[in-house]
């Protein structure tokens, strides 16, 4: 499950709508017919439409100063085993969500209880991902694309009398580049903006910066976890635990649809690779046999490869161990394992 919470992205004039977001995820209703598009749901209902969105989310924000974001963006991006486990269900990823937001509202640290019914937020189903920079099969298609780019180039120059040379020969190479690349679906070089093969979907949520009363600040990007200050002679509390929320969601998922969760599926796998990659590889390799083999799976589709000869769990060699960590953290930012 990777789960990425994003602020609004304000330009150089700090508008504070969220129309324009809300205009890109109609991108996959455009062509469609009304009753074949996707529309937001919240907590209680479904079916609602993008005006009020944009309406209610655009409202809610008294006394946000121009620079400070009006709301954030939460991607639920459930891994292709996840998606598989429900039979990439629209309706249980939607359960999901709502299951989902319960342990959002709860990670935040206030003096009284927060509870979802705090929460302005919209939610969107998308069926499909495309590739990215950050994919390990556009990365390793990279050299390829280059070479294939600098070959255009050229011939652009010979087309226009920069450059002498045979336009036929170059045409050739990159039909030669363009075959070799490592990385094809039907056919052709992965780049990116393709559309994914498989399991998609995934989960947009619109989450107001403030809460349903336009009252209190409810903000997921606070630098703190827990922490009090003193406001007008008195003492307040405030932060956002995002470890809390990314354990919750990982609980709320297994525990409704009976997953079981390999350890490099987990947030604490996540966690342990970026603050102790020793421990992390130690407990790799001391995974009983079928758990092991199931966690070398998940790695060798995401493109890492683990060493299967004897290694000393307390200790691996510097470079292997440097090795493995970038693979495995670069198949994390992608999605590609499902933490």
């Amino acid at each position: 499950m990777y789960i990425g919470i994003t602020r609004q992205q304000l330009g150089e004039n700090f508008r504070g709508s969220v129309r324009d977001f809300v205009n890109y995820l109609e991108k996959e209703n455009e062509g469609k017919a009304p009753k074949l598009q996707e529309l937001y749901f919240n907590q209680e209902e479904h079916g609602i439409d993008t005006e009020r969105v944009i309406a209610e989310i655009d409202a809610n924000t008294a006394k946000l100063k121009k620079r400070d974001p009006k709301f954030y963006s939460i991607v639920v991006s459930p891994s292709q085993r996840e998606l598989e486990h429900i039979g990439n269900s629209p309706e249980k990823l939607k359960q999901y969500t709502r299951e989902l937001m319960k342990a959002y509202a709860a990670s935040f640290y206030r003096d009284r209880e927060v509870t979802v019914k705090d929460i302005l937020y919209f939610a969107k189903l998308e069926r499909e991902r495309t590739y990215s920079q950050r994919d390990r099969e556009v990365r390793e298609n990279q050299s390829y694309a280059t070479q294939i780019l600098e070959l255009k180039q050229r011939i652009w120059a010979m087309e226009n009398g920069e450059e002498q040379g045979n336009i036929e020969q170059l045409q050739e190479r990159i039909r030669v580049l363009d075959r070799d690349a490592p990385h094809r679906q039907n056919g052709k070089r992965i780049v990116p903006g393709m559309a994914k093969e498989g399991h998609q979907s995934h989960i947009h949520i619109i989450v107001s910066r403030k809460d349903v009363t336009n009252t209190h600040s409810l903000s997921p990007g606070s630098k703190f976890r827990i922490s009090e200050t003193i406001l007008n002679g008195s003492t307040v509390k405030q932060g956002f635990d995002r470890g809390r929320f990314y354990r919750g969601a990982e609980k709320t998922f297994d525990s409704k649809f009976g997953y079981r969760r390999n350890f490099v599926e987990t947030y604490h796998a996540r966690n342990l690779l970026d603050k102790d990659p020793k421990h992390f590889f130690a407990l790799l390799l001391g995974l009983p046999t079928h758990e092991k083999q199931l966690a070398r799976q998940l790695l060798f589709r995401a493109g890492v490869r683990v060493p299967t000869f004897p290694v000393n769990k307390t200790q691996l060699a510097h470079k292997a161990l440097k090795q493995l960590k970038k693979g495995i953290g670069k198949a994390l930012e992608s999605g590609t394992i499902g933490i």
